[in-house]
Formats: structure tokens, sequence, C-alpha cells
């Protein structure tokens, strides 16, 4: 999700960044986790969303 969500590229989408509040909210949201347990997938698997995924069993 993009800083600037009028700006939002291919990359933008597919990564994940845990240090901006609102994509770890938006992103938890979508994936149906906590934010803690958003973090923690982040850090064991990177912040690619589909690598995010598979970690989470979505």
């Amino acid at each position: 999700m993009a800083d600037n969500k009028k700006k939002a590229g291919k990359a933008d989408r597919d990564r994940i960044n845990i240090w901006e509040a609102d994509e770890k909210r938006d992103w938890s949201k979508k994936f149906g986790v906590t934010p803690a347990e958003l973090e923690k997938a982040v850090k064991k698997v990177g912040p690619m969303a589909k690598d995010v995924k598979k970690e989470l069993g979505k």
C-alpha cells in the first residue's frame, strides 16, 4: 500500500511497510490478523505481500 494512495505503483502494492501505521492497519485488516501477527510474519519472511500471505496461511 502506498504512502500516497494516488500514486500507487505495482511495487508499492506488493510490499508491506510495517513502519507506517496506516499500512500496518490496512494490511492487518486485509489478512484478518492483528498488527502484531502481521509484524511477526513480515520480520520472518520479508515485506513481500505474497510471502506474508503464505506465512499467515491466507
